[in-house]
């Protein structure tokens, strides 16, 4: 049976983000994957890189130690589908933050003569799951930094064969109907993920 990891970043259990993670989660188990659910928040996560970590970041004997059931979890996935709202044009900071503290050398990447090798290449598909409060036209404006990230540096240590990225635009104007549409949506992707 397939493992896949998925990654939720709101605090919020009434949100439409939590509406996503649910139908994920719902239909990731239904077609038969393992998941392992990480809510960043219900699990109390520390998104704050601390200054002993920053100075050990590169001790790849010791790095790990404080975020090692993460980094297990990362390990022992096979896909990763992240569920978030962007906010400010970027990751909630929970999310950020475990980027920040469990991607590290020797974990997500390698450094060889100075350069960033892949070290989740066991992990062959990879999804976004998100919803912007503006319009696609002023994420593009401010660069789109979460799509960017999810479609290079997070696939670049990961180097899937899928790649997905579903993202729900102007939820400040946004109906139930598209709400719904894009429930609908992110299922569909779920069934063939």
């Amino acid at each position: 049976m397939p493992r896949v990891l998925v990654l939720f970043a709101h605090p919020c259990e009434e949100s439409f983000s939590a509406a996503l993670h649910r139908t994920v989660v719902e239909t990731l188990t239904a077609r038969g994957w393992e998941v392992d659910d990480c809510d960043l928040n219900a699990e109390g996560f520390s998104p704050v890189l601390t200054a002993e970590e920053r100075r050990g970041y590169h001790d790849v004997a010791s790095n790990t130690a404080p975020v090692a059931s993460y980094v297990e979890r990362v390990r022992a996935a096979e896909a990763l589908v992240m569920v978030f709202p962007v906010w400010n044009f970027g990751f909630p900071a929970i999310l950020k933050g475990f980027f920040d503290r469990v991607f590290l050398p020797g974990v997500s990447f390698r450094l060889e003569d100075g350069l960033v090798k892949p070290n989740l290449t066991h992990i062959k598909r990879l999804a976004a799951v998100t919803t912007y409060g503006g319009t696609r036209f002023r994420a593009l404006l401010a660069g789109d930094p979460p799509r960017h990230v999810v479609k290079r540096a997070i696939w670049h240590v990961c180097r899937p064969y899928k790649l997905r990225y579903l993202a729900l635009y102007d939820m400040n104007r946004v109906t139930e109907a598209q709400r719904n549409a894009f429930l609908a949506q992110v299922k569909r992707e779920m069934e063939q993920f």
